[in-house]
């Protein structure tokens, strides 16, 4: 029988974080572009609508980037480990 799991989980460092943070500030810019999170002409809401959808775009981003986004993350993270390494 295999245990997996065991033992506290280890917490992400700096590096990494950071690297996350890169990826989900790109998706943010990305999904803005593709405009997600705007309403139809014909809704309406105003500015607070406009104000609190960027607020639901920048988290919608953060969570793909903590999931594995598009892989941005990862591949900075190990360009820049190698580099401090060298």
């Amino acid at each position: 029988m295999e245990i997996t799991g065991t033992g506290p989980a280890k917490p992400p460092d700096a590096l990494r974080k950071a690297a996350v943070e890169l990826e989900a500030t790109f998706l943010n810019e990305m999904l803005k572009a593709a405009r997600l999170g705007e309403s139809p002409a014909g809704f309406g809401g105003g500015i607070g609508e406009e104000q609190f959808s960027s607020f639901l775009r920048t988290e919608h981003a953060r969570v793909l980037a903590e999931q594995g986004g598009i892989g941005l993350a990862e591949s900075i993270y190990h360009a820049i480990k190698e580099r401090l390494h060298d």
